[in-house]
């Protein structure tokens, strides 16, 4: 098995084991992140009734998003998807980290969401 294939087969072993565990409900979302090697995306769910509340992502237009490291775009991600839970009255979620470790890009976004007012 090549190295790349054995790195993504472990993040959706993890992605599974955390998916199992974790579940968003209308009183408490499940903010959903998904970091590919240039992107990173982040969705306010709710699993009973299958929908999503809010999104952010770092390919949107109008966003300043030039000359900023990786990790930076995504503290401002963090921050714009709270921004956009906050409007539809969700303050609190379960955060699920997509079977990526609680760090670096992953880690930022949860602190710019905290910044913009949600809880977790």
């Amino acid at each position: 098995m090549k190295k790349e294939h054995a790195r993504q087969a472990g993040r959706a072993r993890r992605h599974r084991r955390v998916r199992k565990k974790i579940s968003g409900v209308p009183e408490r979302p499940r903010l959903s992140v998904f970091r590919s090697n240039r992107h990173i995306y982040a969705q306010v769910i709710d699993d009973v009734a299958g929908h999503t509340l809010a999104s952010a992502c770092s390919l949107e237009k109008g966003l300043d998003l030039d000359g900023k490291s990786k990790t930076e775009v995504a503290r401002e991600i963090g921050r714009l998807v709270a921004a956009r839970a906050r409007e539809k009255g969700v303050q609190k979620v379960v955060f699920e980290r997509g079977g990526n470790l609680y760090h670096g890009r992953v880690k930022a976004l949860a602190e710019g969401a905290r910044e913009g007012g949600l809880e977790f």
